[in-house]
């Protein structure tokens, strides 16, 4: 098991590889290729692993949407689902950023930082991190998902990321009523999942310098925007701030 999720950290490491524009230090073919023998002698391998990588958590990620059949409503599982110290937590979801793409005169590069989203239960999630979509009306990637590093901290009401996320699509060059989707996700140590517990999402339009604050969503997540249902009568939001790179 331990040398399967290797394996798997290092098709993520080699994923990231092709859809990244500094290809330097990156994870090479031909290190894809050294994972061959093992793969084929993956029931009796027991030599030592050719890279030094951190196996990727043991856990189950499911599709938007599939874990609908699976849980219950949350407020069935708040106080005690997450409880435990924090030694007991499973590992760490590992970020996928990508770097931000090469200028073009007169084309401009949307930077958006994830400062922190308001949750009444932010103490409880485990592992919480945001995934972060570009999608057309009908719901089909523009872009390369991203996921952030987990949430640096929670206090009080809120989860906090600060981290920067480089949309990898100039602008210009996306299409009329296209949205950025920022999916907040967490673990749930009970049924040994990653679940989405809200979304929310940008248009067009709202792209400009500077603060702004978007409203929750209950799940699943609705890419094409047609039921959306406001997870709370309560004021809670992501707090995104916006810098527009131009040549």
């Amino acid at each position: 098991q331990k040398t399967i999720a290797k394996i798997a950290t290092c098709l993520e490491l080699r994923s990231a590889a092709l859809q990244s524009t500094q290809s330097q230090d990156e994870f090479k073919l031909e290190d894809l290729k050294k994972l061959e023998p093992i793969l084929k002698n993956i029931l009796t391998y027991n030599k030592e692993f050719p890279f030094d990588v951190q196996p990727v958590p043991l856990r189950k990620i499911l599709a938007p949407g599939e874990e609908e059949h699976l849980e219950f409503e949350e407020d069935d599982e708040e106080g005690g689902a997450g409880a435990g110290s924090p030694d007991s937590f499973p590992a760490r979801v590992p970020g996928t950023l990508l770097p931000r793409l090469p200028s073009e005169p007169g084309m401009t590069l949307l930077t958006i930082n994830i400062e922190k989203i308001g949750l009444k239960d932010a103490g409880q999630c485990i592992d919480p991190y945001i995934t972060v979509s570009v999608k057309d009306l009908n719901g089909i990637d523009l872009t390369p998902v991203q996921d952030t590093p987990v949430a640096l901290r929670k206090e009080d009401t809120y989860v906090h990321f600060n981290v920067d996320i480089e949309i990898q699509k100039h602008v210009e060059r996306l299409t009329k009523g296209a949205a950025i989707f920022f999916e907040f996700k967490h673990y749930k140590p009970k049924k040994r999942f990653t679940s989405t517990k809200c979304f929310a999402f940008m248009e067009m339009d709202e792209i400009k310098p500077g603060a702004i604050v978007i409203e929750l969503y209950k799940k699943p997540t609705d890419f094409k925007r047609k039921k959306l249902q406001l997870l709370t009568k309560k004021p809670l939001y992501l707090h995104l701030h916006q810098t527009l790179h131009k040549e």
